[in-house]
């Protein structure tokens, strides 16, 4: 993790620390990940109590908490200090309680202060969720980030199309969600629904880093390109350039020795 990472709580484990923390890390910061993601379904499942997902919504913040919890703790045992380990990895503690809290929230319509705190609490955990991504999502991926690209889209998708009344088919969903995406606004289609708006905001945010990074990728592929013929040019002036340094040393050394033959005794 680098620095900015870890003043924000989200440092990990100390490369110093105890080898079977270490290890387990490894691991264990992916379940993290996984149990991050339970915070979108569980969002939206609240929003949908009067369909009856209400329950479910807690549900998924209450094993998110449990995971979370389980989590630190197991890691907090096995690190040398653990209050220390617990201190680096703030951010996640704070997400475990926020999650806790979820299951004791009340049911839509919410408040204007519960709008806000959750959406907080979502926007903590994509937070999240980019930290643990930012290293497997380097400029250079391309591949990986075109198909993150079509997954985030295909999701998008159903999320319109079950969040807002206005999408009758799946294909207008992936419409609306390639509009919300990449900001081209036609005016064809647009969120009515508090849910479908709070989705097509994450949309839009989502799109955008991801479009920057895969623009990023392809303008790295033409510097790369370029990088590394000016490379080869360099080596090859170097490699010359070694020879001819070479030459004048042999060059000033035959010259230093016919001097000394030459000097009178």
């Amino acid at each position: 993790m680098n620095e900015s990472l870890r003043v924000a709580g989200l440092a990990g484990v100390d490369p110093h620390d105890d080898a079977r923390a270490v290890h387990a890390w490894r691991w264990m910061q992916w379940a993290l990940f996984a149990l991050s993601l339970l915070a979108i379904p569980a969002f939206y499942f609240e929003l949908a109590a009067a369909a009856g997902f209400h329950l479910a919504g807690r549900a998924l913040y209450a094993c998110m908490s449990a995971g979370f919890a389980a989590v630190l703790v197991r890691m907090a045992c096995l690190s040398r200090k653990p209050r220390r380990f617990l201190t680096r990895n703030g951010y996640d503690v704070l997400i475990a309680l926020a999650a806790a809290g979820g299951v004791a929230w009340g049911m839509a319509p919410w408040s204007s202060a519960e709008w806000v705190l959750r959406i907080l609490f979502v926007g903590l955990v994509a937070v999240r969720i980019v930290a643990s991504l930012q290293g497997f999502f380097s400029p250079g991926r391309l591949w990986l980030l075109l198909i993150a690209a079509a997954i985030l889209l295909a999701c998008a998708g159903a999320g319109f199309y079950w969040l807002e009344p206005g999408v009758h088919t799946y294909g207008e969903g992936i419409w609306l969600a390639f509009e919300s995406s990449a900001t081209v606004g036609y005016g064809d289609m647009a969120p009515t629904t508090p849910a479908s708006r709070v989705f097509a905001a994450f949309v839009v945010l989502l799109g955008y880093g991801l479009l920057s990074l895969v623009f990023a990728s392809i303008a790295a592929i033409f510097v790369e390109r370029e990088e590394r013929i000016l490379r080869r040019e360099m080596h090859r002036d170097i490699k010359a350039l070694r020879g001819e340094i070479a030459a004048l040393r042999k060059d000033v050394q035959a010259r230093g020795g016919e001097t000394r033959v030459a000097d009178p005794p």
